[in-house]
């Protein structure tokens, strides 16, 4: 590509409460190999100092817009603000506490415009990093080289992603006219992520760059470590696209994996003693197949209200003390 050729990206940083990293996210934006870059952050009405670090920035950087919420609209709705005003081809959706490698922009670029239009995201490999920075692991293990140990599914990926976790978020750049197409993230949700995959997977394709390009902060208040907590919400937004996925699916074996998807979903409902929602997953899964007597028992324990939650989490906290080094996904 020549100069007048390469295209925008429009990087939509979402912040709330993260004074202590947002000046190492913005930087990371600033100090990117590319240049094509439209920068527009959204201050999710943070109560610490998140907003003036971030005019602070400005104030010495070359410009980008800010958006100001005076309360906070959610992480769904924040990103549809600056998607909104997004002019770029592309789109990388930023949280104020992660951070880009250097050249990330250059070679998802790179990678995207040999595609055709049926691919909607280029995702990657990332580092995760603790509250200080220190090292934790990879998403996917990796070879001396640098390079996955394991097969990342590409191309179309509906099946892999209804069967399972395998995308790091934060590393994904999205093609701007796609989300437009799907009407951008669903505001009605606690999350983006799995709603994102689920709708625009059955339409679009995926393709994996195998690089490490984004280190992705693990932190106590990360919202991976709220499906636990009672009353979050992520366990009903989970239900609310398996709802979506079995409107999508097309085969039976899209129905069969979707299926062993919502098994898990009604035990996280048990862990997190979100019980009357069990009992709605299990509603859902008799649609598919018969739920059997595992699944049975496991919405039994749910009807007699089990108090396990305290147990689980004390249990997970431990289990997380050691999984950092061994690469367990939760």
């Amino acid at each position: 590509m020549t100069n007048f050729e390469k295209p925008l990206v429009t990087v939509i940083l979402t912040a709330f409460n993260q004074d202590r990293y947002i000046e190492e996210a913005l930087a990371s934006v600033f100090y990117q190999t590319y240049a094509y870059i439209q920068l527009v952050v959204i201050d999710n009405a943070s109560k610490d100092n998140t907003l003036g670090v971030i005019e602070s920035f400005r104030s010495k950087s070359p410009a980008f817009q800010v958006i100001r919420n005076r309360h906070n609209v959610g992480l769904c709705r924040a990103f549809n603000q600056g998607l909104a005003i997004a002019q770029g081809k592309y789109v990388i959706d930023l949280s104020g506490d992660d951070i880009m490698i250097a050249d990330r922009i250059e070679k998802q670029v790179e990678a995207f415009e040999k595609l055709s239009d049926e691919y909607a995201v280029v995702f990657t490999n990332a580092r995760y990093i603790g509250k200080n920075g220190q090292r934790l692991h990879h998403h996917y293990g990796i070879d001396n080289k640098g390079k996955a140990t394991c097969a990342v599914p590409s191309g179309d990926v509906y099946k892999s992603i209804l069967e399972r976790y395998f995308i790091c978020t934060p590393t994904m750049m999205m093609r701007t006219s796609a989300l437009q197409q799907l009407g951008g993230y669903d505001e009605t949700l606690a999350f983006e992520d799995f709603d994102f995959w689920v709708r625009s997977s059955v339409l679009f394709k995926y393709f994996y760059l195998d690089e490490i390009l984004t280190k992705k902060r693990v932190l106590k208040t990360s919202l991976s470590t709220a499906v636990y907590k009672k009353g979050s919400g992520m366990l009903l937004s989970y239900y609310a696209v398996c709802n979506k996925a079995y409107d999508l699916n097309r085969d039976q074996k899209e129905f069969d994996l979707l299926a062993a998807r919502i098994r898990t979903f009604i035990r996280k409902c048990l862990y997190a003693q979100e019980f009357e929602l069990a009992i709605r997953f299990r509603r859902l899964l008799n649609y598919i197949e018969n739920p059997g007597l595992q699944t049975e028992l496991i919405v039994l324990m749910c009807r007699l209200h089990l108090p396990v939650n305290f147990v689980y989490r004390f249990y997970i906290e431990n289990l997380k003390k050691i999984a950092p080094q061994e690469g367990f996904a939760f």
